[in-house]
C-alpha cells in the first residue's frame, strides 16, 4: 500500500537509502566544488590575476561532462540493474575523493581541477538512474511526493555543502578537514547505496552507442517524440535558467545593493534553497497524491509576479553599510525583497516537481533513463545560456541587477505562454484545479474501483455543465466523455472537451450522422483500452433527481462487451452550473461554493448490463 504522507516514504527501504545516497552525493559535490573555488580565490595556490580564469574554468569543467556523458549514462541506466549501477557510481566517487583528498592536502591545483571534471562525470552518470529509479520503486500516488522529497533534499544538500565549505575553509587545518570530509561523505554515500533494493533494468537488450555526440542527437530526437514530455524537459531547463540567473548574481547583488557582507550572500542562498524545498513539499499536498499539472501554471505565475516585484523591491532600497545577516533581517526595508526571493523559489518548487514526475510517468519504460539524460543535457545547456544572457544583459547592455531580474521575470511570462499554447493540457488542468479548489470542494471514494488499465465504461447522473470537469479531476486515467453536442460545444468549455477527446452525441432524429459517429468513436476508444464516461439521461436534470436512462448504454456494451461502473455525483444540484431556479448561466448566482462527492459502485460484468439496472444502481448511490 502507498504511504498517506510523503514523509512516510522516509521510513521505507524502497526510498530512504536512495534518498540518503542522492543527498550525500549533492552535498559532497558542492563541498568539494566550493572548497576548490575558495582555495583558488583565497589560499594563494594560484596567482591573483589568474583566479578569475581558474574560477570560470572550474565551472566549465564541472558542467562539461553533462554534455558529453549524459546520453551514454542514460543508455547504461536503461540497460543494467539500477541499484548495482548506483553502487558502482558511488564507488567511483570514493576513488575520486581519495585522490582529491591527497590533491587538497598537497595543494596540487591542476590535479584538483581534473578531479572536479571527474566529479562532474560521476554526477552525470548518476543523474539518469537517480530519477529513472523512482517510478519503479514508488506507487503512482507516491511519485509526486517522492520527487518533492528528492528536490527538497537536493537543494538543502547543495546549500549545506556550500555553507560547510565556507565554514571548514575558515578553520585551522582547513585542508585536512576538507580532505577528510570529502572522503567521509563519499564513503557514507556508498554505504547507504548498498541498502537500495534491486530495481530491474528497463531495456537489458539495449545496444549502447558509445559515441557521445551521435547519441546526444539521438537522445534529443527520441525525447521530442512525445510533445508533453519534451516541452516538460524544456520547461524544467527554463527553471534552471532562472535559478542560475538568480544564484549567480547574489554576490554582486549583495556587494552593490545590500552592504557587501558575505553573510548576506549566504542568507539569500538559504532563502532560495529553503524556498524551493518548501515549494516542492507543498506540491504533494496541492496535487492530491497524483501528477497534477494544474499547479504548474501557479508556479510559473508566481515566478513572474514575484520576480518582477523583486525589481521594485530592490529599486526602493538604499545601499546599506556593511551588516551581518541578523542585522540585515531585522531591518523592515529588506523584508519585501526577502519575501519576493523566497516566493520566487517556492513558486519554482511548485513548477518543477510535477514536471519531473510527468517525465518519469509518461516516458517509455525502456527509454526512461535516456529521456532523463536528455533532460540533464538541456538543463546544463540552459544554465550555460543563463550565464551568457547574464553577461549580455549586465556587461554589454549595462543593465543593473534589479533590471536584469525584471527582464528574466518578463521572459518567464513569454516562455510560459508558449509552453501552455503548445500543450493545452497544462492550462486545462489548471482550470480544473482552480474549479475544484474554489467553487467546488470535491471528495471521492473508491476511485480505485476504476482499473489502472483496460477498457471500462462509467455511467453517471448528469447534474451540471461541469460534471465532466469534476469527474476528470478525480480520475487518474484520461476519460473520454460522451455528452450532448450542445454542451460539448459550449464557449470556453469546448476547448477542454476538444482536448479531452469528448465524443459529442445527439438524438438520431436531430442528426443521425452525429449519432452514429458517436457510437463508432466509442467503439474505437474502448478497443484502444480507454475509459469512456456517458450520462445515460441524455440531458441535465431539471429536478435534481435522475431521469430515465436511455438504452444507448445497452448498444455500447452489445457492440463492445466491457465492464460498466456506476457512478453518482452528489452536491451539485443548486450550484451555479445546474438548472435549479432557472437555466444555468442565465440566472442570478445564489451559491458559489459547493461540497461535491463522487461515489462509485463495483464494476458490473457486460452480460448483466441493462439501462434500468444501471439507473437503479446510480439512484441508490445518490441516496446512500
Amino acid at each position: 500500500m502507498s504511504q498517506h504522507s510523503q514523509f512516510g516514504l522516509l521510513k521505507s527501504r524502497r526510498f530512504l537509502p536512495y534518498f540518503i545516497t542522492q543527498a550525500l552525493g549533492a552535498f559532497n559535490d558542492n563541498l568539494y566544488k566550493n572548497a576548490l573555488l575558495l582555495f583558488i580565490a583565497f589560499s594563494g595556490i594560484v596567482a591573483e590575476q589568474d583566479s578569475a580564469l581558474y574560477t570560470n574554468l572550474a565551472a566549465g569543467l564541472f558542467i562539461l561532462p553533462f554534455f558529453l556523458f549524459s546520453p551514454i549514462a542514460g543508455q547504461i541506466a536503461d540497460k543494467v540493474e539500477k541499484s548495482r549501477l548506483i553502487r558502482a557510481v558511488k564507488l567511483l566517487e570514493v576513488v575520486i575523493m581519495l585522490i582529491a583528498a591527497s590533491a587538497i592536502v598537497s595543494g596540487q591545483i591542476m590535479l584538483m581541477m581534473v578531479l572536479l571534471f571527474l566529479m562532474g562525470l560521476q554526477s552525470a552518470l548518476f543523474g539518469p538512474v537517480k530519477f529513472a529509479l523512482l517510478p519503479q520503486q514508488l506507487h503512482k500516488d507516491e511519485l509526486v511526493g517522492g520527487n518533492a522529497l528528492v528536490e527538497m533534499g537536493t537543494f538543502l544538500a547543495i546549500l549545506t555543502g556550500t555553507i560547510c565549505a565556507g565554514i571548514l575553509f575558515d578553520t585551522d587545518g582547513a585542508r585536512y578537514l576538507i580532505a577528510a570530509g570529502v572522503i567521509l561523505f563519499a564513503v557514507s554515500g556508498y554505504l547507504s547505496s548498498r541498502f537500495i533494493p534491486l530495481t530491474a533494468a528497463g531495456n537489458p537488450d539495449l545496444k549502447i552507442n558509445w559515441n557521445p555526440f551521435s547519441e546526444l542527437v539521438n537522445t534529443l530526437r527520441n525525447a521530442r517524440q512525445q510533445r508533453s514530455v519534451f516541452l516538460s524537459i524544456m520547461a524544467i531547463s527554463w527553471f534552471w535558467f532562472l535559478g542560475a540567473g538568480y544564484l549567480t548574481q547574489f554576490p554582486n547583488l549583495v556587494r552593490d545593493h545590500l552592504g557587501g557582507n558575505p553573510q548576506v550572500v549566504t542568507l539569500l542562498l538559504t532563502l532560495f534553497s529553503v524556498g524551493v524545498a518548501a515549494g516542492s513539499l507543498l506540491c504533494e499536498r496541492l496535487s492530491g497524491h497524483k501528477v497534477e499539472l494544474g499547479i504548474v501554471p501557479i508556479g510559473s505565475l508566481g515566478m513572474s509576479v514575484f520576480g518582477i516585484d523583486l525589481y521594485f523591491a530592490l529599486s526602493s532600497l538604499n545601499i546599506s553599510s556593511d551588516m551581518n545577516a541578523i542585522t540585515f533581517i531585522s531591518q523592515p526595508q529588506h523584508w519585501r525583497m526577502m519575501a519576493d526571493l523566497a516566493l520566487i523559489s517556492v513558486s519554482g518548487g511548485l513548477f518543477v516537481v510535477p514536471l519531473q514526475a510527468l517525465i518519469q510517468q509518461r516516458s517509455d519504460d525502456s527509454m526512461r533513463a535516456q529521456t532523463i539524460a536528455a533532460n540533464n543535457v538541456m538543463n546544463a545547456l540552459f544554465m550555460v545560456a543563463s550565464a551568457a544572457v547574464g553577461i549580455l544583459a549586465l556587461v554589454v547592455m549595462g543593465l543593473s541587477i534589479a533590471e536584469y531580474f525584471m527582464v528574466i521575470g518578463m521572459m518567464n511570462i513569454v516562455v510560459a505562454l508558449y509552453v501552455y499554447s503548445r500543450v493545452p493540457e497544462f492550462a486545462l488542468r489548471f482550470m480544473i484545479w482552480m474549479l475544484t479548489h474554489t467553487m467546488y470542494r470535491v471528495t471521492h471514494a473508491e476511485m480505485e474501483k476504476i482499473p489502472e488499465e483496460g477498457p471500462v465504461v462509467l455511467v453517471c447522473n448528469h447534474v451540471s455543465y461541469v460534471d465532466a470537469l469534476l469527474i476528470a479531476s478525480a480520475c487518474r486515467r484520461p476519460v473520454r466523455f460522451v455528452m450532448d453536442r450542445s454542451i460539448a460545444g459550449m464557449p470556453v468549455l469546448k476547448y477542454f472537451f476538444r482536448f479531452a477527446r469528448t465524443i459529442p452525441i445527439c438524438s438520431p432524429k436531430a442528426d443521425n450522422d452525429v449519432y452514429e459517429n458517436a457510437f463508432r468513436r466509442i467503439r474505437e476508444e474502448l478497443n484502444d483500452g480507454q475509459v469512456v464516461c456517458i450520462f445515460p439521461e441524455g440531458k441535465l436534470t431539471s429536478t435534481g433527481e435522475i431521469d430515465t436512462f436511455k438504452r444507448g448504454i445497452e448498444r455500447i456494451i452489445a457492440e463492445t462487451p466491457v465492464p460498466v461502473i456506476p457512478m453518482a455525483l452528489n452536491g451539485l444540484w443548486g450550484s451555479f452550473f445546474s438548472h435549479k431556479d432557472g437555466l444555468a448561466l442565465t440566472k442570478t448566482p445564489r451559491r458559489f461554493w459547493s461540497k461535491v462527492s463522487i461515489t462509485l459502485d463495483k464494476a458490473i460484468p457486460p452480460e448483466q448490463v441493462s439501462a434500468a439496472a444501471l439507473e437503479s444502481k446510480v439512484r441508490a448511490l445518490m441516496h446512500s
